[in-house]
Order: C-alpha cells, then structure tokens, then sequence
C-alpha cells in the first residue's frame, strides 16, 4: 500500500512541479517597438543608404557605422571588419563611379517588409526587403536586384549608429516578377 501512495505522490508532483519551476522562472516579453523606434531606425536607414549610394558622402557614413561594425554578404563573405574598412570600401566604390568603371546604384527600402525590434541597452533590429537599381548615364533606372537584411543598430550618444549587416538572398530582379 504504501509503495501505491509513495507512487501515487512521485506522479503528482511530476505533475505540479514544471507549474513550481514556471513560477520560480517566469517568461518576460521583450521591450515593445515604438513608433518613435520605427522612425528613428527608418531616418537612420535613409541617412546611411543616401550617404552610401546617392551622395558617396563618406563622412557622413563614417558617422552612422560603429567602430566595431561588421558586414557579412550571402556571395562575397564577410566584406567588413570595422566601420574603417567599411569606409574604405565606399570609397574605393564612389572612386569607381567617378571614374566610369562602377555601376551607379539606388537602393530601396521596401517599407512594408520592413520590421524593426528593440534591444534592451543596445538599440534595434531591423529586417526586411530591399531592391537595387542601375542608374543609367540618362538617368532612367532598372531594377537588378533583390535582397532581403537584418541591420543591428546601435545607439550612441542618442545617434543611431549600424553596427551588423546581414545581407543575404540575393536574387537578380528578373527571378521576382510576378512574385
């Protein structure tokens, strides 16, 4: 009988103790996105893609990546090692355009694939879709590209710098019409 009862109790508390655990370890949300965060994050991604891609304003890209800041590409690797090598390669680009030997490009933020996530004492995750365009000598554009990011900002000071660049999915524009 009392092997049943010594049965009986170990079962029952296999079945009230995960409860037991649950409260000892409660499961928190995260912090809610604002929508002062969504527009912070959204200036901040235009900031950087104009100074990168329409103004090849270097200082200014300079200004909004961390020191530390990383960048990793689907077809070419991790392409930065810092905010310095990151610059380096912008200019090494806006050289290239000057000179006639690079291709002249917009980028564009597909805003409504756009999702951004606070990070406690950190800044934001952003992620979505963006399209690449040509821009031809007459200024007409085509659509060559599509990707989709996750960006990882950083808040210093009260100014959002971008610290890591995931990059990924790319995909020549024609394999997306009609999608």
């Amino acid at each position: 009988m009392f092997k049943k009862i010594s049965s009986l109790f170990f079962v029952g508390l296999t079945f009230i103790s995960p409860n037991l655990q649950a409260e000892k370890h409660p499961v928190i949300a995260g912090p809610l996105v604002t929508e002062e965060l969504v527009q912070q994050i959204t200036r901040a991604d235009q900031r950087l893609f104009d100074a990168l891609f329409n103004n090849c304003d270097l200082r200014e890209a300079q200004n909004l990546v961390t020191d530390d800041f990383e960048m990793y590409h689907d077809k070419w690797g991790q392409t930065a090692k810092s905010g310095e090598e990151f610059v380096k390669a912008i200019t090494n680009m806006c050289k290239q355009r000057e000179n006639g030997s690079g291709i002249r490009a917009r980028r564009e933020l597909v805003i409504e694939s756009t999702k951004i996530y606070p990070v406690n004492h950190y800044g934001a995750i952003q992620s979505g879709t963006h399209r690449f365009y040509g821009i031809n000598d007459d200024k007409s554009e085509v659509l060559r590209e599509i990707s989709q990011f996750t960006h990882l900002w950083k808040q210093v000071d009260g100014e959002w710098q971008l610290a890591r660049v995931l990059s990924f999915d790319h995909k020549p524009a024609e394999q997306h019409i009609g999608h």
